[in-house]
């Protein structure tokens, strides 16, 4: 966990400048920012709007994936839509009915839009803004009806007040006899206001983002500026691979000089880079004066020859500090046969895993290996049949 907390500090302190989170807290919005290319897409930044409206504190929302808001009445196909709009990387906007802390139900319009590198056109987060649907009625009773399916029976039960507690159950026997109310639930809908203020909140936080970029000069967009330069990688691809808790990169072969274009929180760890020092070279920054040249000659045949290959290279940290790498190297074909990356698995010589105990370093690479494949074959049928 503390790892992954350095690398949420990164995901803002290597993109912006270090005001930018108390610029954020100073708007009014409902909103969290993620990053894909953590393990897990976690929160990597909550407002005090958000904060306030769910009852979280911010240390038990920070690293946090968003499902934790979910819940029992949480519907299903709205998730899949949001975890669809992440892989395709683009902007949603749902009605979704989420739980605070305390356990109480609310509806909320979801707007969430990706921010991408001005530079190679990845995306670098995910914006989310929650607003609160508000429901009317025509009639008094009604109005009180709806507060109560919408506003929350568990927050009711839990009153010192006899009569709200009969109200109470009274909404839950009809709730389990009435189909009425589940249906009410499932089509509740935002109006124009309040999609209004969602896309206001967006363009306010993105113009923020995009002012605090600049001054770093690694800037961030709300639209891809070139399609030749986007990452190989979609964010549900890397959300796929931050499942995977060995040590390795992904390499590009169609790109010039065959960059990096993933690289793992285990990388990381072992070398000393963050990330946006990694993504886009070339594995060579990892050599140094005593590394083996055979070595490295074995390594490019068999990328030549699309051939896997076992190899023991001494590399080189950032602190400049050796160790001895057995390194795996594979191709990774997509769903159709062809070459989509090369995967370089990483295990320090002499280090043991407390999470693998019992496994020799080839068969924790070849699992890691035949993770990834198994990742980048089922997006690649899954976009294949999308289009189709």
């Amino acid at each position: 966990m503390e790892s992954q907390l350095g690398l949420i500090d990164q995901s803002f302190n290597a993109r912006y400048t270090s005001c930018v989170r108390e610029a954020l807290d100073g708007l009014p919005d409902n909103f969290t920012i993620t990053d894909p290319s953590i393990s897990g897409n976690p929160i990597v930044f909550a407002s005090k709007g958000f904060l306030k409206m769910t009852g979280y504190l911010k240390d038990e929302v920070i690293g946090r994936n968003g499902r934790i808001f979910q819940g029992p009445k949480t519907n299903r196909r709205s998730i899949m839509e949001i975890r669809e709009a992440i892989r395709e990387e683009r902007t949603i906007q749902i009605s979704l009915l989420n739980y605070r802390k305390d356990g109480t139900p609310f509806w909320m319009l979801f707007h969430m839009s990706p921010i991408f590198s001005k530079e190679d056109g990845r995306v670098i987060h995910f914006i989310s803004v929650q607003v609160p649907i508000l429901r009317k009625s025509r009639s008094e009773d009604g109005n009180r009806w709806q507060e109560i399916v919408c506003g929350s029976c568990r927050r009711e039960v839990s009153s010192d007040s006899v009569i709200q507690l009969a109200r109470c159950r009274a909404l839950d026997s009809l709730m389990d006899s009435d189909n009425r109310v589940m249906e009410v639930e499932e089509t509740c809908e935002a109006n124009d206001l309040e999609k209004w203020k969602a896309v206001t909140a967006i363009n306010n936080i993105l113009s923020m983002l995009t002012h605090y970029s600049e001054l770093t000069g690694r800037l961030v967009c709300g639209k891809r500026i070139n399609s030749s330069v986007i990452s190989s990688l979609t964010s549900s691809l890397n959300i796929s691979l931050g499942r995977i808790k060995q040590s390795f990169v992904l390499i590009d072969p169609h790109l010039h000089d065959m960059p990096i274009v993933y690289a793992s929180d285990a990388f990381l760890t072992l070398t000393g880079y963050n990330r946006h020092e990694v993504l886009g070279h070339n594995c060579r920054f990892l050599n140094g004066p005593d590394t083996d040249p055979k070595a490295l000659c074995q390594i490019k045949d068999s990328i030549r020859s699309d051939q896997a290959c076992s190899v023991r290279i001494l590399n080189y940290r950032k602190n400049r500090s050796s160790f001895w790498n057995l390194l795996h190297l594979s191709p990774v074909r997509n769903a159709s046969g062809k070459i989509a990356f090369y995967v370089s698995v990483q295990i320090e010589e002499g280090v043991k895993n407390g999470g693998s105990q019992g496994l020799s370093p080839e068969m924790k690479q070849l699992g890691t290996v035949g993770a990834i494949k198994v990742a980048v074959r089922s997006l690649s049928i899954g976009a294949g049949s999308s289009r189709s």
